[in-house]
């Protein structure tokens, strides 16, 4: 029988919302299938309205040091209930342009339910059977909840709620020191909460360098945030109302135990897929450990099924999702097989100051053996970082011996915009030199990737022998 669609995508997040919306616009009859709301983690829990309270965070922080800049600084008093419905406002007000109705205007079949494969080739939703010529798995993912004795027994806040807080937060706990961990425990802290983050890494962000994570730590320890690395948390249990309403027992790694209290709980410690009750197993698609096996170019083992998203694993962030949306779609709609995603992938913590890297670190070219070099420059060095007094962090280049661009770190203000740049680079397969000779407009904060490329250039301009015949063209004497 012919299949009823041409696409049916499971789950309406970015990567869904993507491949549902291209789909159409490429004339495929397309369905899309999701249990709640149409947004997912992104607009709902994640970016949207993180960044939207990160960014009330800020003005807070900068009303308070605003004699930094020569004015007298105020105390914004900060009400985290009226921060958190402008959060919430943001987010509708975003939601609008995900509406079943909008998607419905381009041709989409929006269906709400829970549902199952029943084969290889079939789909059940609320009873009604989906057939297609390719089915795109864009479930995403979930927090982990690790298991802590006791953690059953205290309520406690992941990302998913922590957004419907309209209550003070005193006394906030973070389990886990990375990425989310980082962003709610600088924004809490702002919004004028007391704020621990707990981890059993030895130190904060542990997938980026430690010299480019060293300076976010010292700006968040800076402001007030604790930190209690390299320890375990041997259970939890209910505080009394005077103490808090959580409390936690920490061992260290020599066997001290030490005590704390709380108001407040976030789970902040990683992510798992979510592929429970989708019936993979019927559809012939292989889980190992929780994780679907999907080849390179993101098919299962059924080559109906494609995943994108949190679920493909390596790269869980918004913009990989709608990038990999597009590679379903040129393999299974425009038929273009030989597609693959991109392995050059940008990713960035957006504390203040942002972390964002992209290709190898300094650590993976060690790590691997890879013949390397690595130039830095400093915000300090910047004039347009000096101008807005912001001077934190550096950026950092890492290249082969011939001056290909590997991988690149920038730490410091809107290292998230300025890390586009290296992306370009890294994925065209330019030198560092191509950086250093493109021309940066003045005065701007990109030029501190230029002057870490311009480092470059200086070492072989710094070598005796070779500075002479650059820059005048000598010839050795005979």
């Amino acid at each position: 029988m012919k299949p009823e669609f041409d696409l049916a995508v499971i789950g309406a997040g970015a990567g869904g919302l993507a491949a549902a919306a291209g789909g159409a616009n490429l004339g495929a009859k397309v369905a899309l299938i999701e249990r709640n709301r149409l947004g997912g983690q992104c607009l709902w829990h994640g970016c949207v309205p993180s960044k939207t309270l990160r960014k009330s965070a800020l003005v807070a922080h900068t009303m308070r040091h605003a004699d930094r800049f020569a004015l007298t600084p105020a105390d914004p008093k900060p009400d985290l209930a009226r921060v958190m419905e402008r959060v919430a406002s943001v987010v509708a007000s975003i939601a609008l342009e995900d509406s079943p109705e909008h998607f419905r205007t381009l041709g989409v079949d929006v269906i709400h339910g829970s549902g199952r494969f029943l084969s290889p080739t079939e789909f059940d939703v609320n009873g009604r059977t989906i057939t297609a010529r390719h089915f795109v798995l864009a479930t995403g993912s979930r927090p982990a909840i690790p298991p802590i004795a006791g953690l059953s027994h205290v309520p406690y806040l992941t990302n998913q709620t922590v957004f419907d807080l309209r209550e003070p937060v005193p006394r906030l706990i973070i389990i886990g020191a990375g990425p989310v961990g980082c962003e709610m425990a600088q924004a809490f802290r702002r919004l004028g909460s007391d704020v621990l983050v707990v981890d059993m890494a030895n130190r904060i962000l542990p997938r980026e360098d430690a010299d480019v994570a060293a300076v976010v730590q010292r700006q968040l320890e800076a402001e007030g945030v604790r930190y209690r690395l390299g320890i375990t948390v041997g259970g939890v249990t209910p505080g009394d109302p005077h103490a808090g309403r959580v409390r936690m027992t920490l061992r260290t790694a020599n066997g001290a135990v030490e005590q704390l209290a709380a108001t407040h709980l976030m789970l902040a410690a990683g992510r798992i897929p979510n592929v429970e009750g989708l019936g993979l197993d019927a559809a012939g698609v292989h889980v190992d450990n929780g994780n679907v096996i999907v080849d390179d170019v993101l098919t299962t083992t059924n080559p109906r099924i494609h995943v994108i998203g949190d679920v493909a694993g390596k790269f869980p962030f918004t913009h990989m999702a709608e990038h990999q949306a597009g590679v379903v779609l040129s393999q299974t709609i425009l038929g273009k097989s030989w597609t693959k995603p991109s392995l050059v992938v940008p990713w960035c913590t957006y504390t203040d100051p942002e972390l964002a890297r992209v290709g190898l670190s300094e650590t993976d070219a060690r790590r691997h053996g890879l013949e390397h070099c690595v130039y830095r420059y400093p915000f300090l060095d910047v004039d347009r970082a000096r101008a807005e007094g912001e001077t934190e962090g550096f950026a950092k280049l890492v290249s082969d011996k011939r001056g290909h661009l590997l991988g690149a770190a920038i730490v410091g203000a809107d290292a998230g915009e300025l890390i586009a740049e290296c992306v370009l680079a890294i994925d065209k397969g330019l030198k560092v030199d191509d950086i250093s000779s493109a021309i940066h407009a003045y005065p701007t904060r990109s030029q501190v990737a230029r002057r870490a490329a311009d480092e470059r250039r200086n070492e072989a301009m710094r070598s005796p022998h070779r500075r002479g015949r650059r820059l005048f063209g000598l010839r050795r004497a005979a």
